[in-house]
């Protein structure tokens, strides 16, 4: 996820890290997540959440998001 609510309203943040445009730094914490002010062009993953402040990290993102497919794919099935 990228600089958006979404997330939030979704409820997926409860207990994890997270980036996000500054603006929305409340509305993470008040679902329950922890903001994490990061520099425009990084992204932070926790587990198999990866985030980013806006569209400047979607090169670290994906980067960090690919790692995060790479994990998942060599977990054996119904792990």
């Amino acid at each position: 996820m990228s600089c958006s609510a979404g997330p939030c309203a979704a409820g997926v943040l409860s207990g994890r890290r997270c980036s996000a445009y500054p603006a929305i730094a409340p509305e993470v914490e008040a679902t329950g997540g922890t903001f994490v002010d990061v520099d425009w062009a990084e992204a932070i993953t926790d587990g198999n959440l990866v985030t980013a402040p806006a569209w400047t990290a979607h090169s670290e993102w994906l980067a960090q998001f690919l790692k995060v497919l790479e994990q998942e794919r060599s977990k054996p099935v119904g792990e």
